[in-house]
């Protein structure tokens, strides 16, 4: 793999991370919502949400690893799954589902540049 390459996986890996941690914030701020809002017990949507929160900051940190992309695009359909909770996150679970996909593509878009 050459240095230029390299960095452009770097920035790739950083992208990855950082829709990771938006996601956990978003997803922390949505625990209330769920409970005012949406009526959820307070119990299950801290341990659902927060636990969620929690899995996006723990990946954010394991992007070293070939598995790690794959295991970050399950987590976004369970992001996506918390609309049942709170349902504006349907459309929050889908942009950011949206924007991992985006840098899946510009990751393998980097990928073959490399390779010419």
């Amino acid at each position: 793999m050459s240095a230029a390459n390299e960095t452009g996986m770097s920035a790739v890996r950083r992208l990855f991370a950082t829709i990771l941690t938006c996601e956990a914030v978003v997803i922390g701020l949505a625990i209330p919502v769920a409970i005012t809002v949406g009526g959820v017990d307070a119990k299950a949507a801290g341990l659902v949400c927060g636990g969620l929160a929690v899995l996006c900051l723990v990946m954010a940190g394991m992007l070293r690893f070939p598995w790690a992309v794959a295991a970050g695009s399950a987590l976004q359909v369970l992001i996506i799954a918390t609309g049942f909770m709170v349902p504006t996150m349907f459309f929050l679970g889908a942009l950011f589902g949206v924007l991992w996909g985006t840098v899946i593509w510009m990751g393998r878009r980097t990928e073959r540049a490399g390779a010419r």
